[in-house]
């Protein structure tokens, strides 16, 4: 397979976590025998240095017409002026709303191996895997903002269309896993909540092997905390959903673990197969530790994982790297985040060397089958 991947590093820590991901996706290519090209723009502060925007055209131009991209993070101290014009965040928002990409997936697993660096008892995070499926281009952080001197508005505003595709793709996902979904709204006080549920109530007659359940977004917060094994699949609007999955993302012990995969409606512009897609680590630019070559590389290397699953639709290769992934996970090394000392790029060569013994064993079970010489 032949496929274009634009990168987008970024500030902070994203480009050395990037670079681990991209050394990935090439080990997976020379393995499986594909054709992968990488093409990297700017985003974010970086950006605004060199451009003054923080999605110049350029960048914007190559990912529209790539297969997928794959971005580090943006954002830090020296851009972080809530009153500035121009701010990072600015050309991560613009380009998830150019590319249509309007189902974040993030999904949570607690490895056993890992259960100790939770905040919550060890028998609380047996069987932990959700997936959480967040509304992305909608809502508070697209509506309509004024400011005066002394106030300020922030509009929410949802139509049946954007909850409806989300919450299909929601249910979609769940027939593939344990066929459970619960919405969180704030059905009680919202507007757009109460449209929200009465859509995921209409479209849940559709899907009748799978199960839905509501849950007001806040006794969500406290249940993730409490019972978070009696979950499937979330489905949520964009804010409730921004804050939930970072609240999640305790459980596993570190933000450095979890990746997150974007998804649009189309295929890819050249391979026709999958969905446009942008990828990224749910964690941010980490400034206080950029340069330093500390950085946890999983959650990125994991959104490569994702990448290769739902855009180009390499399954077999998408589990040969999370499977690599958990063994690192399991045997170490594990960087400083999760109570190792390797640094980024010992962690990266952990998980290329998993990568090909996982390649490797898988060939010779084929050539196997095959009785080829």
């Amino acid at each position: 397979m032949k496929a274009r991947i634009v990168t987008l590093p970024g500030d902070g820590v994203g480009p050395e976590v990037t670079a681990a991901a991209v050394a990935v996706l090439n080990t997976v290519a020379a393995r499986y025998e594909h054709a992968f090209t990488f093409d990297e723009q700017l985003i974010g502060g970086a950006a605004i240095d060199a451009c003054g925007e923080p999605l110049p055209a350029a960048s914007l131009a190559a990912c529209q017409a790539a297969d997928a991209v794959l971005l580090g993070a943006v954002g830090g101290p020296k851009w972080s002026d809530p009153n500035a014009p121009v701010r990072p965040e600015q050309g991560l928002l613009a380009l998830r709303a150019a590319l249509g990409v309007y189902a974040n997936l993030r999904p949570l697993q607690v490895h056993p191996a890992l259960a100790g660096l939770s905040p919550l008892k060890n028998e609380r995070l047996r069987n932990v895997d959700v997936l959480f499926v967040r509304e992305l281009t909608g809502g508070t952080y697209f509506g309509a903002k004024t400011r005066s001197a002394d106030a300020a508005t922030d509009e929410c505003r949802y139509t049946v269309a954007e909850i409806e595709r989300v919450v299909r793709r929601a249910f979609e996902l769940a027939r593939d896993r344990r066929r459970h979904v619960t919405s969180v709204d704030k059905a009680n006080v919202l507007e757009t909540s109460r449209l929200w549920r009465s859509t995921v109530q209409r479209i849940a007659a559709d899907y009748p092997d799978v199960k839905v359940e509501h849950q007001l977004v806040d006794s969500m917060a406290m249940l993730l905390l409490t019972r978070p094994n009696s979950y499937d699949v979330v489905v949520t609007e964009n804010l409730f959903g921004d804050i939930l999955t970072d609240e999640a993302a305790a459980l596993a012990g570190s933000l450095g673990l979890l990746p997150s995969a974007s998804l649009g409606p189309s295929a890819s512009p050249t391979l026709r197969t999958g969905s446009m897609g942008l990828y990224e680590p749910i964690h941010g630019s980490a400034p206080d530790i950029a340069g330093q070559g500390v950085a946890n590389p999983i959650g990125a290397i994991l959104s490569a994982a994702l990448l290769l699953r739902h855009s180009l639709g390499l399954e077999a290769e998408a589990t040969a790297v999370e499977s690599a992934v958990e063994q690192v996970l399991r045997y170490g090394p594990h960087s400083r985040d999760i109570g190792g000392q390797a640094g980024t790029d010992e962690v990266r060569d952990a998980v290329l060397d998993a990568v090909g013994a996982h390649a490797d064993t898988a060939a010779a079970f084929f050539c196997g089958a095959r009785a080829c010489g």
